[in-house]
């Protein structure tokens, strides 16, 4: 998952908190040097660490507000301040000029021109018109890497291979951006900073007029990212971040400290190298995913991407109540494989990030899951809605004729048992509604304790 060492550091503090008998001094400092060591190895700011754990000991002497305990108490102040650390509240582009542009900024190797066919995939699926324009004329195959995204998006494209000059390619497609709204325009990088970039960025902002100048950053460059992300403010006033390749590493806490020390807010994240795999940041949804306290928000946006508002609905009543027939089981997982990989999905889940969960109960192909409906199609209305009823003779029966392997019918019965099992785990142990009713509904919708 993003920043997975980081996350389990976390959940092991929080898990601490959770079982202590009494909450005290010695508690407290404890957990404030495992979230300093977690938030340092993942490359925070150093000053900016110091700060947090020093607001979490400030606030943990507070008086503790009645109808909760003093644990869930902590837990509710390390919940803020990490929200607090990332921004807190979350920023969204608006698009209400017609051509709203967004220039893409960074250096070689950020991620922009992917970024650019992410975010040209992201606006288009809420109905936009949409034009990605390739400024880049250093990077080799820049033009044709981004052209092909286009076509992938199904959005126009816009730029002039032989042309050298970023202006004059702008200026040619002025007349044209009128029809669009959206502008996305990719622009160059080089290995760092240079005075050569700076003036071609000034040069091509100051035709484009962008509303938005997003700084896109690697989420792998460490604490290198505060230097790299005040230098583009300082140049080109950024509007924002781009934080990229965050799934993979475990350096992301630097990006993500440097749009505190800049004040840029985060406005998306690449959660993935798939197009679909961008993410609006949301500071509360990130941290409560970060702790492993889940994201319904996040996973029923994507659900009803896929499905309708009230399927989408009804797969969230059959999580909460963790009743539902194999049927359901093949419904929710071939809609989940729509939505991204079940293992991200599964983290949204309240509850079932802190659960260690074998890969191989998450990573089902869609060749099985096409097995497992052919074997489904062999079985009465009544094993389907009762599973239970399933025998050896039955299975054997469901075999011949469906012509599926007898061992993967039991594997699917397996599956079936242990999503059972899960689900009402997490029905008995993790009451979303609990803790939020006790703290007057402080903490968001998807939190639990």
């Amino acid at each position: 998952m993003v920043l997975e060492s980081l996350s389990n550091s976390l959940k092991n503090t929080l898990t601490k908190i959770t079982k202590a008998i009494f909450v005290d001094d010695k508690l407290i400092n404890e957990l404030v040097k495992d979230i300093q060591r977690a938030l340092l190895q993942s490359d925070t700011n150093v000053q900016l660490v110091l700060k947090l754990s020093q607001n979490i000991k400030t606030r943990a002497k507070e008086d503790t507000p009645p109808g909760i305990t003093k644990r869930e108490h902590l837990v509710t102040i390390v919940y803020e301040e990490l929200t607090n650390f990332l921004g807190k509240e979350v920023k969204e582009i608006k698009i209400d000029k017609k051509p709203t542009k967004i220039m893409l900024v960074g250096l070689f190797g950020s991620g922009k021109t992917t970024t650019a066919g992410k975010l040209a995939r992201y606006y288009k699926k809420r109905g936009l018109k949409i034009a990605v324009m390739q400024t880049d004329t250093w990077r080799p195959a820049a033009y044709e890497q981004l052209e092909q995204l286009a076509k992938q998006v199904g959005v126009d494209f816009l730029g002039i291979k032989t042309e050298k000059d970023t202006t004059n390619i702008y200026l040619s497609f002025e007349k044209k951006l009128k029809d669009y709204d959206l502008i996305i325009i990719d622009t160059a990088g080089r290995d760092a900073l240079s005075d050569e970039l700076i003036a071609e960025l000034n040069q091509l902002h100051s035709v484009a007029q962008a509303e938005e100048k997003l700084l896109v950053i690697s989420a792998d460059i460490g604490q290198a990212a505060e230097k790299q992300a005040q230098a583009f403010h300082d140049t080109c006033g950024v509007t924002g971040v781009i934080v990229s390749k965050l799934e993979g590493t475990a350096k992301g806490g630097g990006a993500l400290s440097a749009c505190a020390v800049t004040k840029a807010p985060i406005l998306f994240i690449g959660v993935g190298e798939k197009i679909d795999d961008l993410e609006v940041f949301y500071p509360q949804r990130f941290v409560s995913r970060l702790i492993g306290m889940g994201d319904i928000e996040t996973l029923l946006e994507k659900a009803q991407e896929v499905i309708t508002e009230e399927k989408a609905e009804d797969m969230k009543e059959k999580f909460m109540q963790g009743e539902f027939n194999l049927v359901d089981l093949y419904d929710q997982m071939k809609s989940m494989k729509k939505m991204g990989s079940l293992r991200k999905i599964m983290e949204m889940i309240p509850g079932m990030g802190s659960l260690q969960l074998p890969k191989e109960m998450l990573d089902v192909q869609e060749g099985k899951l096409e097995k497992w409906k052919i074997a489904m199609d062999s079985m009465t209305k009544a094993e389907l809605e009762d599973p239970d009823l399933i025998s050896a003779n039955r299975i054997d029966r469901i075999s011949a004729g469906s012509g599926i392997s007898i061992s993967t019918i039991r594997e699917l019965l397996k599956q079936y048992k242990q999503s059972q099992k899960m689900m009402k785990m997490f029905k008995g142990e993790q009451d979303i509604n609990k803790l939020m009713k006790k703290m007057g509904g402080k903490m968001p919708k998807g939190i639990g304790m």
